[in-house]
């Protein structure tokens, strides 16, 4: 039995914790929950895939901005096989020699398929700007979402991921004045005997320091 004199502290201290652990409150923050770096923007395209959630987001270290990608890419498997595409993407950060001081970072990834070696901007640049190709609902038949991902540096040169071929390249993002510094992709999860289609949209965070 609570007393009375412990009763109203109680309740204080339960009201406390709730406001701490309001849905979302952590993610929509700038300062998310475990991360002191801040983000400046959001880009996105409208073409994302329809199918999945959203997964976790993972950053650059500090003072760190992606200045590489590599995919993770599900081979073709012919009929009856189920094909997946892309299944997940890498992000290499870099701060000064991109040879020698990177970092990897990676949101959720699909379990089928192989990752590509990186592509890097040119002189040390970081990405800005993305652009998905996606394939368009199949029903009935095999989906496969999100086939590919070209990125834009920002020296202005664009790098194609050596993804997949079906379906077609949306619009531009956004671009970020300085660089892309944190991912998040939206996955399904695997359905076993039914139709997959791993990595179906991604999201970019723009950073400016």
């Amino acid at each position: 039995m609570v007393s009375g004199t412990m009763a109203p502290r109680l309740v204080l201290l339960l009201l406390l914790l709730g406001s701490h652990l309001r849905p979302g409150s952590a993610v929509d923050s700038d300062s998310r929950e475990g991360e002191s770096r801040l983000y400046t923007a959001v880009i996105e395209v409208p073409n994302g895939g329809p199918w999945g959630d959203w997964a976790w987001p993972e950053m650059c270290p500090d003072g760190f901005f992606a200045s590489g990608f590599s995919l993770k890419v599900g081979a073709p498997q012919g009929i009856p096989g189920d094909d997946t595409a892309l299944n997940g993407v890498l992000l290499h950060c870099a701060r000064g020699n991109a040879e020698l001081n990177t970092h990897v970072v990676e949101s959720q990834s699909g379990r089928w398929g192989a990752w590509s070696e990186p592509l890097w901007c040119l002189d040390g640049g970081f990405l800005t700007s993305f652009s998905l190709r996606v394939e368009d609902s199949r029903t009935p038949g095999d989906n496969t979402a999100a086939n590919n991902v070209r990125f834009r540096c920002s020296g202005g040169e664009e790098l194609e991921g050596p993804g997949l071929e079906w379906g077609e390249f949306g619009s531009w993002s956004d671009s970020c004045p300085k660089g892309v510094c944190d991912l998040q992709t939206k996955q399904e999860a695997p359905r076993g005997l039914r139709d997959d289609t791993a990595l179906n949209d991604l999201r970019l965070f723009c950073c400016s320091s």
